[in-house]
């Protein structure tokens, strides 16, 4: 169980775009709070984030450009006929003392997107060296909610190294459940590709992945097809694999895990019982549980470790609790340095 002692301090400085429309009570009352302790009550403290000193980060997309990828929204939700790489250049809250940031309430903006003269081979230069995080969103979800999650998640953990968004085409809507499902998988090759030019180039570090949703069951199928090309030699190049609130079958997940041998191991499952939005994802799927709603002693019989959540969610969905809560965050951060959380 993760200690709720930091929630109420930290939880408003990484309130997230969506934990803030669901939650706006909630947030008044934690930012009336005094005197909470700081990260240093756990004796972690964790330096800038990379993505603090130079906010670009690199964007993998399977969607179909609009207008040339240049302009707003740039991809939309069809599926293009070939794989995209672009720069994506943000501008960082802003961190002064009378800002809305200062509160909690400062996010991340998208500024423009620079597509790159390059391929899934070429990601490994584009990334300069050194450790990688990836960031793979879930259900509705648009090209630019992707793609600012993925940097309020890797500021948030204070991440030092290159940044990736991989987003695949969603519709963004609420009734769109099957299309989203089915433009997941239909994109887990172009995923394989992307980590397979990434754990072998020569020199590169280690590849963590933090996946979301239905982003789960699009990421492990590619962890599966990339198992099956390289075995347990590709084992070293992944660091972490987070899987939060993951939007999968429990049958399903089980069965995959069996297939990826060592890479099972690095995995880490965010789960919360009272996560609303998963509850109503099985309902969809005929009654079955999925992981990230499961019990934790049940997902952790199938070998992987797993973090309960479901008393850190204060609103009404409780998803995206790896956005809006410090202390899961926390665990995150910890999962990459590979330490216990």
């Amino acid at each position: 169980m993760i200690d709720r002692r930091l929630l109420l301090c930290d939880s408003r400085r990484s309130l997230s775009r969506r934990a803030l429309l669901g939650g706006l009570a909630a947030t008044g009352s934690a930012l009336a709070l005094g005197g909470c302790a700081g990260l240093g009550a756990t004796g972690a403290r964790f330096d800038a984030s990379s993505l603090s000193a130079d906010p670009t980060l690199l964007v993998i997309t399977t969607r179909k450009p609009v207008s040339g990828g240049r302009t707003k929204p740039w991809f939309g939700p069809e599926r293009a006929t070939s794989m995209t790489v672009a720069r994506a250049r943000l501008v960082a809250p802003d961190e002064s003392r009378l800002s809305l940031a200062s509160v909690g309430l400062g996010n991340w903006r998208l500024d423009r997107i620079e597509p790159v003269s390059a391929d899934a081979g070429d990601l490994a230069a584009q990334a300069g060296g050194g450790d990688v995080l990836i960031y793979v969103h879930g259900f509705k979800q648009t090209f630019e909610t992707a793609v600012l999650d993925a940097a309020h998640l890797s500021d948030g953990i204070r991440f030092r190294g290159r940044t990736m968004a991989f987003s695949w085409p969603s519709k963004a809507g609420l009734f769109d459940y099957a299309y989203d499902r089915d433009s997941a998988m239909w994109s887990r090759d172009d995923f394989e590709r992307v980590l397979s030019a990434l754990v072998s180039a020569p020199g590169g570090g280690r590849v963590h992945i933090v996946a979301h949703s239905m982003g789960t069951m699009l990421t492990l199928e590619s962890l599966r097809q990339l198992y099956g090309r390289y075995g347990d030699t590709v084992t070293s190049k992944i660091g972490a694999v987070v899987f939060a609130a993951p939007d999968i079958d429990m049958d399903v997940f089980s069965s995959a895990i069996q297939r990826i041998g060592p890479l099972a191991g690095k995995i880490t499952v965010i789960a919360a019982t009272n996560d609303r939005a998963l509850a109503l994802s099985g309902q969809i799927a005929g009654g079955m549980t999925r992981v990230g709603a499961a019990e934790k002693a049940a997902i952790a019989r199938l070998g992987v470790r797993v973090v309960d959540a479901s008393q850190e969610g204060w609103g009404i969905i409780n998803h995206d609790l790896f956005l809006s809560n410090a202390e899961v965050q926390r665990v995150i951060r910890r999962s990459i340095d590979g330490t216990t959380a």
